[in-house]
C-alpha cells in the first residue's frame, strides 16, 4: 500500500513539473513596433516603448522574455492579446543618441544563462538571445541653437545703429 502511495506521489509530482516549465520558443517571428519621446524640451526624461508579437513555430505560447538595454535587464510584459509583449524605459535627454540601437531579447533559458556569466564576471556577448530587435530613435529636440530673445535683442541694436547713424548723416 506504502508503494502504491509513493508512485502516485512521484507521478503527481512530475506532472506539477511538467505543467509548471516554460515552453521554449523556436524559430521566433516577431514584428515591432516602437515609440519614442522627441521632444526634450518640455521632459525630463525620453521614453522608449516597445511592443512585439512574437510567434514560435513550435507553438509556444506565455513565454518570460526579458529585455537587455544599455547592459541593464528589463522585463518584457505580456499583454492580453494573444502573443503580444511589451516592454519601456527611460533615458535622460542629455544621454540618448540618435540612430538604431539593437536591444537583445532573451527567454528564461538564456536569461539565466546571462545571469550566471555576469555573475562570474565574464563576456556576455556569447550568449545567444532568442532574438534582436532594432529600434530607430531619430533624436531628441532640444531647442533652438539660437534663442529667440537673442534675435529680437541683436535686430533691436541694428536697427538703432542704422536709425541712428541716419539721423547724424541727415543733422551734417
Amino acid at each position: 500500500m506504502a508503494r502504491q502511495w509513493m508512485l502516485v506521489t512521484v507521478w503527481l509530482l512530475l506532472c506539477v513539473n511538467v505543467s509548471l516549465q516554460d515552453e521554449t520558443c523556436s524559430s521566433p517571428s516577431v514584428t515591432s513596433n516602437m515609440y519614442t519621446t522627441t521632444d526634450g524640451m518640455i521632459v525630463s526624461d525620453v521614453a522608449f516603448i516597445v511592443e512585439l508579437s512574437v510567434t514560435c513555430q513550435n507553438g509556444a505560447k506565455d513565454l518570460s522574455l526579458y529585455a537587455v538595454i544599455n547592459g541593464v535587464t528589463v522585463p518584457v510584459v505580456k499583454s492580453l492579446d494573444n502573443n503580444k509583449y511589451q516592454f519601456s524605459w527611460t533615458q535622460d535627454p542629455k544621454n540618448v543618441q540618435s540612430g538604431e540601437q539593437t536591444l537583445r531579447i532573451y527567454d528564461e533559458e538564456g536569461f539565466s544563462a546571462l545571469r550566471k556569466v555576469q555573475r562570474s564576471g565574464e563576456d556576455t556577448s556569447n550568449i545567444k538571445p532568442l532574438f534582436t530587435v532594432t529600434i530607430n530613435h531619430p533624436g531628441t529636440y532640444q531647442g533652438p541653437w539660437v534663442q529667440s530673445e537673442l534675435v529680437a535683442v541683436v535686430t533691436a541694436l541694428i536697427l538703432w545703429y542704422v536709425a541712428y547713424s541716419t539721423k547724424l548723416k541727415i543733422q551734417l
